[in-house]
């Protein structure tokens, strides 16, 4: 046994090669990013129709599950839940969109315990030996929007312990989002990392 599995206290990590679904399993509580974007130019999130009138960053009554398809290069393409099922199936879909949900009613209730809204997610599944097992990421801030609960404000952008700070500044930057990527400043590269940092002490403390 080597150095690193005993300064682990001798625990193991076991790791199965899994089929990977190339479906990007989103969960929204909120309206914000790019379901914001969407639903400001077609009233929709993920092709469904939303009710009018409503602001960004506004709270759904219910979780949505918008999936979208994971893309080599470029940016994911929000999908339908029709599309979805068009595409693995009826059957898997429903199942990718049960298990979804529950990961992230269960990540939402963690959150709020911290003081924290998950606004929204992303979970990534693959098969083995004929089962959904969850790979990948699981609610970081890399791949999910935290909000502090006390500072929550509907109807426009919320302060957040993710990479939206990093988004905003590509944003602006002009990048036409093909590489190569502008240079980040050093005060992008901390003030991300001092997000990220603060997620994982409210999230674990």
């Amino acid at each position: 046994m080597g150095d690193a599995a005993r300064a682990l206290g001798e625990r193991w990590l076991l790791v199965r090669r899994a089929e990977r679904i190339d479906i990007e399993c989103v969960v929204r509580g909120y309206l914000s990013g790019s379901a914001w974007a969407e639903y400001r130019g077609a009233g929709t999130v993920a092709g469904e129709p939303l009710p009018p009138g409503l602001a960004e960053s506004t709270r759904f009554d219910r979780p949505l599950f918008t999936p979208a398809i994971k893309a080599e290069s470029g940016h994911d393409e929000n999908i339908s839940r029709a599309s979805l099922a068009s595409i693995v199936g009826s059957e898997r879909a429903q199942r990718l969109e049960a298990l979804s949900l529950e990961l992230y009613a269960a990540g939402a209730s963690h959150a709020a315990s911290r003081g924290l809204i998950l606004a929204d997610t992303k979970f990534e599944f693959g098969e083995v030996d004929g089962g959904l097992i969850l790979i990948d990421e699981l609610l970081t801030p890399d791949s999910s929007r935290y909000w502090p609960a006390d500072r929550y404000q509907p109807g426009g952008p919320q302060p957040s312990f993710d990479k939206q700070f990093l988004r905003d500044f590509l944003e602006s930057s002009g990048w036409n989002k093909e590489p190569p990527p502008p240079a980040l400043p050093e005060a992008v590269i901390d003030g991300t990392a001092a997000r990220y940092q603060e997620a994982l002490r409210r999230l674990t403390s």
